[in-house]
């Protein structure tokens, strides 16, 4: 091995949002994490709703209202022809 290429590893404490702690090497030495082995729903098997930073409420906010509108729209448009006939 090539001396001083190499990054420095320490022993990190690592914290979940879901409250769980565990310790690693890495090189830093100390990391905040979303997710973790424990609470991901492909290994807990348990379904939970993340939302990172309120991303889903402007999703919604952006977009909710278009799509129901539209929905509203074409059944109007429907309704409309219907009476025609």
């Amino acid at each position: 091995m090539k001396a001083d290429i190499h990054p420095k590893y320490f022993d990190c404490k690592v914290s979940c949002g879901c409250g769980n702690k565990f310790t690693t090497r890495a090189t830093v030495k100390e990391l905040h994490i979303e997710i973790c082995g424990s609470c991901h729903p492909f290994y807990s098997g348990v379904q939970k709703f993340v939302d990172a930073a309120g991303r889903v409420d402007r999703f919604k906010k952006r977009y909710g209202d278009h799509q129901t509108s539209t929905a509203t729209a074409a059944a109007a448009a429907a309704t409309a022809t219907a009476k025609k006939k």
